[in-house]
């Protein structure tokens, strides 16, 4: 998850020393924030690849206050209130997005064999998963947190769509990237998936498919394994009630049905349709014929045989996977350009206080608005930390300010190298200390895509002037670009406190 990602790779970036120098500099830097009592899954030395925790257990009390003592509000099962297992969406303390998924009462009567489960499916780790993360078992009841998806199911964006259908590139996406996900699991030791279709399929914040977790995980210790339409039910589950990897297959080609047309189809009337060589018949008209016919006689081939009456006449998942491999034309395209859905990006809370221009290019991650209101402001702000004795204007010193002129002045002309070269010689003089160079070199380090610098920057710019807004704002853009939002956010709200106070009667202007 986008959040989760953000939150937990924060402390892998080189700024951990920074970090720890905020806390000296500046008491207001939330230490409390990086860490939370039960959460040990998201101990940033614990985080696994790709910025996903690690499994663990949370309590009762932690998914309560997530999902707001699981109100109906945070609902995102497409079953609603009467599916016998609810999934909410919530938000943990370090503001980080979960999926939590209730069973009924005595789903899993032996809490044992519950963790157990659990345990097993939160070994995994894959891209196209969305990975399960957690659980709880507490008295009777049994909760699975997993990460969590903002961009809906396939199911919605097939069957339900507003704005746009699929497109046919993306629709091939969709079948490699969940047919890559069974074939990890599988490989793990995982073969069995429970009732796959097109609502196990999420989209994640930059809207790339994957396959839910839940899935992997029985919703019973002995119930049901499938709960959709008998219709869409492997052929030998019907006569013997167990899922065999097979049937795995068997529920992927369904899948495939749904991406080929766009409608949920039996699947022998979708076999009829294929040996009747209706095979544009079968094609979801919305496509509009944008799609290539090669492309779509091999996925209709392909469903054909994940389909077959006989488990063993049906391919498996390597053979699936190679099958749909070359078919991937568009992959330089994001998941999300191909979705129509705009990209993710965490927005920073609401700022407490009334923002200034610089706190609202700030806000806005606008670099040309703060560059332009940096030179408009020139060195104002510096007024009063520098008092210099006559006996100190040595050439050295003029050197020096020399330096600190063609720095200006490339700066001006947004020649950020150059500036940051000059800006540079200037302060590694150390006769004069200038809380602006320092805020300038900074935006200068951000726009040559610096961040881990023009943290450092901003943080000496409020060594030198600890109440200056603009210090803070810096330091704000810089741990934004470090995927650190709570703390940029902290740190804008701090700057336009300080801003406010100044107009109140503070310091300068």
């Amino acid at each position: 998850m986008g959040c989760c990602q953000s939150y937990c790779l924060r402390e892998t970036h080189p700024e951990k020393e920074q970090q720890n120098q905020l806390h000296q500099q500046n008491p207001t830097f939330n230490s409390h924030n990086h860490h939370h009592h039960q959460a040990s899954a998201f101990d940033a030395e614990a985080v696994g690849a790709g910025g996903v925790p690690p499994f663990s257990e949370f309590s009762l009390s932690d998914l309560k206050a997530a999902t707001n003592n699981f109100s109906s509000d945070f609902i995102v099962s497409e079953s609603g209130e009467k599916a016998p297992n609810l999934v909410y969406k919530g938000r943990l303390q370090n503001r980080c997005w979960i999926a939590v998924k209730k069973f009924s009462k005595m789903a899993w009567p032996d809490p044992k064999q519950f963790a157990e489960e659990a345990w097993g499916v939160g070994k995994l780790r894959h891209r196209h998963l969305a990975n399960l993360i957690g659980y709880c078992s507490d008295g009777d009841e049994r909760l699975l947190v997993a990460e969590y998806m903002p961009n809906d199911t396939l199911a919605k964006h097939l069957f339900h769509w507003e704005n746009q259908t699929i497109e046919w590139a993306m629709r091939l996406r969709v079948a490699f990237y969940i047919a890559e996900a069974l074939d990890y699991c599988s490989t793990e030791g995982r073969p069995l998936y429970h009732d796959l279709n097109a609502y196990r399929v999420l989209f994640d914040e930059d809207g790339n498919p994957r396959l839910s977790c839940f899935g992997l995980m029985k919703n019973s210790r002995d119930g049901k394994s499938y709960s959709t339409n008998l219709a869409y039910t492997p052929p030998e589950y019907l006569r013997n009630g167990r899922v065999t990897p097979e049937s795995v297959i068997f529920s992927f080609g369904t899948v495939l049905l749904d991406l080929l047309s766009g409608k949920h189809i039996p699947p022998t009337h979708a076999l009829d349709m294929i040996r009747g060589k209706n095979i544009l018949m079968l094609m979801d008209s919305h496509l509009e014929g944008n799609f290539s016919t090669e492309e779509a006689t091999v996925l209709v081939g392909l469903a054909s045989r994940c389909l077959q009456y006989e488990p063993r006449e049906r391919p498996d998942l390597k053979d699936i996977v190679a099958t749909l491999s070359p078919l991937q034309t568009k992959s330089e395209v994001p998941s999300y350009v191909m979705l129509g859905i705009p990209k993710h990006e965490e927005a920073p809370p609401t700022p407490q206080h009334p923002l200034s221009p610089m706190g609202e290019a700030c806000t806005r991650m606008d670099l040309t608005a703060i560059h332009q209101i940096l030179v408009m402001t020139h060195y104002r702000d510096d007024e009063g930390t520098n008092e210099l004795s006559f006996q100190e204007w040595t050439q050295q010193m003029r050197d020096m300010l020399e330096a600190r002129k063609r720095g200006d002045f490339a700066f001006r002309d947004k020649d950020f190298k150059t500036a940051i070269d000059c800006y540079s010689q200037f302060i590694d003089v150390g006769t004069m200390v200038s809380p602006t160079v320092y805020a300038r070199r900074s935006l200068c380090h951000l726009l040559c895509d610096q961040p881990d610098a023009a943290l450092r920057d901003a943080m000496q710019a409020q060594c030198v002037y600890p109440e200056w807004p603009t210090a803070f704002y810096m330091q704000a853009v810089a741990l934004a670009k470090l995927d650190m939002h709570k703390d940029a956010a902290d740190m804008l709200n701090e700057a336009a406190g300080l801003e406010e106070k100044r107009q109140r009667g503070g310091r300068g202007s």
